[in-house]
């Protein structure tokens, strides 16, 4: 059987694609701009290549922080021409500030526009190029799934609406009494001895196994995936695909076997790791309280205006091995919001006064929890806290649940940077699959990447 596959990038091949095209771009049309122009501010040779460096550093970080490489924002023209002039503003003018690391600067002031404009018209054409003819068409990557139908579309949805251009073209189905030739959703049903003429006329590039019943996959269907594997088609099982996709992980199809799907991070018990975080946390909320204390008064006044009422609050939360604290807060509800018995705040909450939207929105509220991690009650980065009310509702309907509490909980974290706030089970699942992701790849890398989005969050006004 020829196979004629078609180029695919990963999701983090594309992200690296980005950020290199994004670097090289930039330098090319900036030596070009020398070599053509009367352009002299920023120059590329060996005696001066930490400029180079330098410009490459600020492009990436400030790129990251405004979501240029964020898969969904880079395929939307409208969304990437926010973030491109945002990142060139930052970066330019972040470069122009820092002299011991970068050129002195020209006296020709319109050097200085030429260098902007260089850096925003090159990234603007690149990033144009990208979503015209490589973000809709290159990336598409075909798959047919060996499951149950009645799995199907709960299977498709998990992954097709985090990454699109995954694209499930056919399934084999695994039920015992099954319609033959029955298509699903414009996803084909596929009969086993059609599999070889369906995989080389879709261009299929990889086949995933989404059962966990052994006893569905008959002798006829394991020698047929056998022989695939053979012919080099890659054969992955759903639970890997879904965590590489979605960032997530799939408790709601691990059962019994949990440890096989997440096994903690070392870094959960490594010395080293744990004493650099910890002098990080210490530093950042000491610098975290400073910036507090100079808002202070403007946050009293609005207070005043749209709060009415006390300033501070505390409440229990459920920290580390299930210790219950007070964790510390801005008041951003009405005093005695509770008084009929707790309940999940909602987007739109009417008991949230009109500052405590502000502060909500601005994560300001949470400035108070720095104490917090000053006491060693939560880290700066982490699953959300919940109060013990909630944690014995959710733990009752959600298996694992409780596993959160394997690590200190954060100020920030991989679910609230992932996804938007949590009003149903629903939420409350999604949320504790980005938060168990976290604890089972908790690094410093990944640290640093929350750091960032959380940034974007608030510069972006998306608190919640």
């Amino acid at each position: 059987m020829s196979q004629h596959k078609q180029i695919h990038f990963e999701v983090s091949e594309r992200k690296v694609l980005l950020r290199l095209f994004d670097v090289i771009v930039v330098l090319l049309f900036l030596h070009f701009l020398g070599g053509f122009f009367e352009f002299h501010y920023f120059t590329i040779s060996s005696e001066n290549f930490y400029w180079t460096i330098v410009l490459s550093f600020y492009i990436l970080f400030f790129g990251t922080v405004f979501e240029m490489y964020n898969l969904q924002v880079a395929s939307n023209q409208y969304q990437i021409l926010r973030s491109i002039v945002l990142t060139s503003s930052l970066t330019v003018l972040v470069y122009l500030l820092t002299p011991i690391l970068t050129p002195v600067l020209p006296e020709n002031r319109l050097q200085i526009v030429m260098f902007y404009f260089a850096i925003l018209f090159s990234l603007f054409c690149w990033r144009m190029i990208y979503v015209k003819f490589l973000a809709s068409t290159r990336f598409v990557k075909s798959v047919i799934l060996v499951c149950d139908k009645a799995e199907l579309d709960e299977l498709v949805k998990g992954i097709q609406n985090v990454d699109p251009h995954y694209k499930i073209v056919g399934y084999v189905n695994l039920e015992v009494n099954q319609t033959k030739g029955v298509a699903y959703k414009q996803i084909k049903s596929i009969e086993l001895n059609q599999i070889d003429y369906f995989l080389e006329t879709n261009f299929v590039s990889e086949i995933v196994i989404a059962s966990q019943k052994t006893e569905s996959i008959t002798v006829d269907l394991y020698n047929k995936l056998i022989n695939l594997l053979e012919k080099g088609f890659m054969i992955r099982e759903y639970t890997q695909v879904y965590e590489n996709i979605t960032h997530r992980i799939p408790v709601q199809y691990v059962e019994k076997d949990f440890y096989k799907y997440f096994p903690f991070s070392r870094s959960n018990h490594n010395k080293l790791y744990i004493s650099v975080v910890r002098f990080l946390e210490i530093l950042i909320s000491l610098l975290g309280l400073g910036v507090g204390v100079l808002i202070l008064p403007f946050i009293l006044v609005g207070n005043m205006i749209g709060n009415r009422g006390p300033l501070f609050y505390t409440q229990e939360r459920v920290g580390k091995n299930g210790q219950v604290f007070k964790i510390y807060k801005l008041r951003s509800m009405i005093v005695n919001a509770e008084s009929d018995g707790a309940v999940f705040a909602t987007v739109g909450d009417s008991r949230v006064t009109m500052f405590g939207k502000f502060l909500r929105k601005s994560r300001l509220d949470e400035v108070p929890q720095f104490i917090n991690v000053l006491k060693g009650d939560m880290a700066v980065i982490g699953p959300r806290p919940e109060r013990p009310v909630f944690v014995k509702e959710i733990a009752a309907m959600m298996p694992f649940y409780e596993t959160r509490h394997v690590v200190k909980p954060g100020l920030t974290g991989w679910a609230q940077v992932n996804y938007s706030y949590g009003e149903t089970l629903q939420d409350s699942l999604i949320k504790l699959q980005y938060d168990l992701y976290y604890i089972k790849h908790r690094s410093l890398f990944l640290d640093l990447n929350i750091t960032v989005k959380t940034i974007s969050t608030v510069l972006f006004y998306r608190g919640q």
